[in-house]
């Protein structure tokens, strides 16, 4: 049986003068924020590697804020944009947190119940079956092994060092599923395109850990009671509707933008996927040499542009 799959992205234009304004009503100034949410023009090369490489996804559903990209072919078949209010309750919004994002995208209109989920910063580099997410309709969890991630993040908290709130979401959300389940997996995300199943994001929304969720769905921010979305894939591996794949580089390589020469990476290890991750350590000097890199390694326009 052929499977309709769909891809989920999360995107926000953070030049955007309205969404910035909206933005500034709620922020600490004190937070640096810039790369969670900067518009390097990466959407318009991750489609443009995903038609290329890709090319049997059903629909392309773009998350966003009350905005659409400025390149992007409206009237394309496969695209359709979905604003927050679509699928996030008005007591939730805004939410400029993609921790919370992450659990409402099942409730997407005609989103089918096989679906791959990536941010605008992740990118296609090969030619790929639907087999290479989905096994026999399971889905493939592509993860880093990490045994010693509890450890590591108990002992930073009894020197009290400083734990980055990502950290604490992979930590609530490791502690949430083991009180409830007993169950450790050695496994930290690859921060890369996902396969994901809807019906199993809706079972820990609505039902297996609701309570605790809907807790933290009301941070606007990133914030250290966050529950990183690895509880779905907890979840999916204790009810064998995962399968684990631990990844190196060579399939799913995360490249900071920071680091400057991205190319070298892509030579190097050659990975079928690849993320160019944005983070406060990135200066606007290292990203204006992000288009010009996309662009050389996908020169050719897709149809889902004007």
């Amino acid at each position: 049986m052929e499977r309709k799959i769909d891809l989920v992205y999360l995107w926000v234009d953070g030049n955007d003068p309205t969404w910035v304004a909206k933005k500034q009503q709620y922020i600490d100034e004190k937070i640096n924020t810039v790369g969670r949410y900067q518009d390097n023009q990466e959407l318009k090369y991750s489609l443009r590697s995903v038609e290329k490489h890709i090319p049997w996804i059903r629909k392309i559903f773009i998350v966003t804020d009350k905005q659409t990209p400025k390149f992007l072919n409206t009237n394309h078949p496969k695209i359709e944009i979905v604003d927050h209010k679509q699928i996030i309750p008005k007591t939730l919004l805004p939410t400029f947190n993609s921790s919370v994002l992450d659990y409402f995208v099942y409730k997407i209109p005609d989103l089918s119940e096989y679906f791959i989920y990536a941010n605008d910063d992740m990118f296609i580099n090969a030619d790929l079956e639907s087999s290479f997410f989905f096994d026999s309709g399971i889905p493939i969890m592509r993860m880093k092994y990490n045994p010693l991630i509890q450890l590591k993040i108990s002992l930073k908290k009894s020197l009290k060092l400083r734990i980055n709130n990502y950290r604490l979401a992979i930590e609530n959300a490791y502690t949430l599923f083991n009180n409830k389940f007993k169950k450790f997996y050695p496994i930290t995300p690859h921060h890369n395109m996902d396969a994901c199943l809807k019906s199993d994001y809706q079972a820990i929304v609505e039902d297996v850990f609701r309570g605790p969720l809907e807790a933290c769905f009301h941070n606007r921010f990133r914030h250290h009671s966050d529950i990183q979305r690895i509880l779905y894939n907890y979840y999916g591996l204790y009810k064998k509707r995962g399968v684990l794949k631990y990844v190196g580089r060579r399939e799913s390589c995360r490249i900071r933008v920071h680091r400057k020469n991205y190319q070298k990476y892509i030579t190097k290890y050659n990975p079928k996927l690849f993320c160019l991750n944005d983070t406060e350590h990135a200066t606007d000097a290292d990203r204006a040499l992000v288009a010009p890199f996309l662009a050389n390694l996908y020169p050719d326009k897709s149809s889902f542009e004007k």
